[in-house]
């Protein structure tokens, strides 16, 4: 196989994890702007567990304390708290740090109900390796732990510009400290557009004004077409 295609079905892989996260983890799971059906939402989940190693109520608790303290004392991964290269290149290790506290998880998540995928336990702890074996059987054992390398460290970097520097620099359409920045919303298939998130976090739809792309959002409404989705929220404006 040659390095082109690699490179493709590996950054193939990583938007998938990608649009995984903004849709499963982050819109449904975390804020309950839309509702998925569960074959695909344990497919998102299993595609997250092999892939980036996510447990989803972790993310889920981490996330909503980010909204509850967001960019003030409290909040885990504030640049205007903690500075803006601490949170570029420290964002992981903020979040596993946030992570291993019980109490976090517990007073975020009372509403999370487990999944199939969640039934394996302690296994999860080791889902990451499953695809690093994916990529392996795929590329070989060289070229396989590059791909996967790449795909760990370019989702982390995503994740850390959406709570980095989408804090801190970017355009405004509401009075809240996020920003949006739209190069990093089609990275992140959305979720640049953080400024209007933090507006109304509820809402499944990123893209507000006129001329913002949210790649998610046609994705979510084609699941909805074939009954697999059902958006619960968006703004009133822009329920159309």
């Amino acid at each position: 196989m040659s390095l082109l295609w690699m490179f493709l079905i590996t950054f193939c892989i990583l938007q998938m994890s990608v649009f995984a996260t903004t849709i499963y983890l982050h819109r449904s799971q975390t804020h309950r702007g839309l509702e998925l059906h569960p074959v695909i939402a344990n497919l998102m989940h299993l595609h997250l567990l092999l892939f980036t190693g996510i447990i989803p109520r972790e993310w889920v608790a981490v996330h909503r304390k980010h909204h509850h303290f967001s960019d003030k004392e409290g909040d885990p991964h504030s640049p205007h708290v903690l500075g803006l290269w601490t949170v570029l290149f420290g964002n992981f290790f903020l979040y596993r740090k946030e992570t291993h506290d019980a109490r976090t998880i517990n007073k975020y998540t009372p509403d999370y109900k487990p999944d199939l995928v969640d039934k394996l336990g302690k296994l999860q702890s080791y889902g990451v390796l499953g695809g690093l074996a994916v990529f392996m059987l795929m590329f070989g054992w060289a070229w396989g732990f590059a791909a996967w390398g790449f795909h760990v460290v370019a989702y982390i970097l995503l994740n850390s510009m959406i709570n980095s520097l989408c804090h801190w620099i970017g355009y405004r359409n509401y009075e809240n400290m996020a920003t949006n920045l739209q190069m990093v919303a089609l990275l992140t298939a959305g979720e640049g557009l953080h400024n209007n998130h933090h507006e109304y976090p509820t809402s499944a739809r990123f893209a507000l004004k006129r001329g913002e792309i949210d790649l998610a959002w046609p994705v979510i409404r084609l699941l909805e077409s074939f009954g697999l989705a059902k958006v619960d929220r968006v703004p009133i404006a822009k329920a159309a």
